[in-house]
């Protein structure tokens, strides 16, 4: 999620669903939106032995409101049909050093305790945005600052364009053991991690593929690494799309693979996540088509939702479509985990 104010004010009215208007959603459990009782967005899963988490930001708009998102959720499923929510396992305040903005997070597993990377508004020290870490003993939480203060600020990163670069980070720990984390909005940045998960150990490298705009996420299928994200090509679209990136190695070059899925219905951001579980390959999103009550999705209401990711023999991505039945569908062959 970015700022970009003054183009996401001038689209405001037309990414938002009419107040009259009332989605269809699937019925069956499991389907599309998968959260119905509040606004979620930027969803991250992590998979632990028989159960995936999913972490998500809170839209909490109201009216007008662009973003107001004060706390992160978790979810948690055995099967991808039946959720089961969790308390919020962190809000903005706990990070004493940021004054706002509980943007978009990722949680992974390392040495017995899950660190918690999540995009925040820094305080006048250090103006601009920023990544904290959080880390506790569960992956339901709750999480506490791991740091006392900010591991990536905006003077870490001089040759971004503008104040909020430093966003939405993803975090991978390779084969050799080894934990990356990337982030960015216009610019894509990548630094390895120390062991203790609280320092970037050495240089931070900028790998922006084409149409790059925010919410990277990093994975890996056999030998090949791949940089999927929230792509923006300014001269043909006005909403975010997702694009992905190809390598051999986490290092790059990347490869360009072009668009993997189209814009969510009414929303001017999307965010991918992307997991292996129980035998199929997911992919999770979001969009603005939840209604509740009398407040319609919008850039700052948003809903995740839920979808097969598949794979062509080569490597490559299928397109993903936005569906309501989601991963109540049968799963294809080509979604299978190997």
């Amino acid at each position: 999620m970015s700022i970009r104010s003054v183009l996401a004010v001038a689209l405001l009215a037309s990414v938002t669903a009419p107040i009259a208007a009332q989605e269809k959603y699937g019925t069956a459990p499991g389907s599309n939106p998968l959260f119905r009782d509040k606004f979620t967005a930027d969803p991250a899963p992590l998979v632990v032995g028989d159960t995936l988490y999913l972490y998500t930001g809170h839209d909490v708009a109201q009216r007008d409101e662009m973003f107001n998102m004060q706390e992160w959720l978790v979810w948690s499923t055995k099967d991808m049909k039946t959720w089961t929510a969790h308390p919020p396992i962190m809000n903005v305040k706990d990070f004493k050093w940021a004054k706002k903005d509980a943007w978009a997070a990722q949680t992974i597993e390392k040495n017995g305790k899950f660190y918690f990377y999540a995009a925040v508004e820094h305080d006048d020290t250090h103006p601009g945005k920023a990544i904290a870490v959080g880390v506790s003993d569960k992956p339901t939480g709750p999480f506490v600052d791991a740091k006392g203060s900010a591991l990536i600020t905006n003077e870490m990163t001089p040759k971004g364009t503008h104040s909020w670069e430093d966003i939405d980070p993803t975090v991978f720990t390779d084969d050799d053991g080894t934990t990356w984390i990337a982030w960015g909005n216009r610019q894509a940045y990548i630094a390895k991690l120390k062991p203790n998960m609280i320092e970037i150990d050495g240089e931070i490298t900028e790998i922006t593929p084409p149409h790059f705009e925010e919410g990277p996420w990093l994975h890996k299928r056999g030998d090949l690494y791949y940089l999927t994200y929230a792509s923006l090509d300014r001269k043909t679209h006005r909403d975010e799309r997702i694009s992905y990136s190809t390598a051999t190695s986490i290092k790059g070059p990347w490869t360009y693979r072009g668009e993997l899925a189209d814009s969510g219905k009414y929303s001017f951001t999307i965010h991918p996540g992307i997991a292996a579980f129980k035998g199929n390959w997911y992919i999770f999103m979001h969009n603005a088509t939840l209604t509740l009550g009398d407040l319609n999705g919008s850039i700052g209401r948003r809903t995740v939702t839920a979808e097969y990711l598949r794979y062509n023999p080569d490597g490559t991505l299928k397109k993903v479509p936005h569906t309501e039945a989601g991963v109540t569908a049968p799963a294809p062959a080509d979604a299978a985990a190997d």
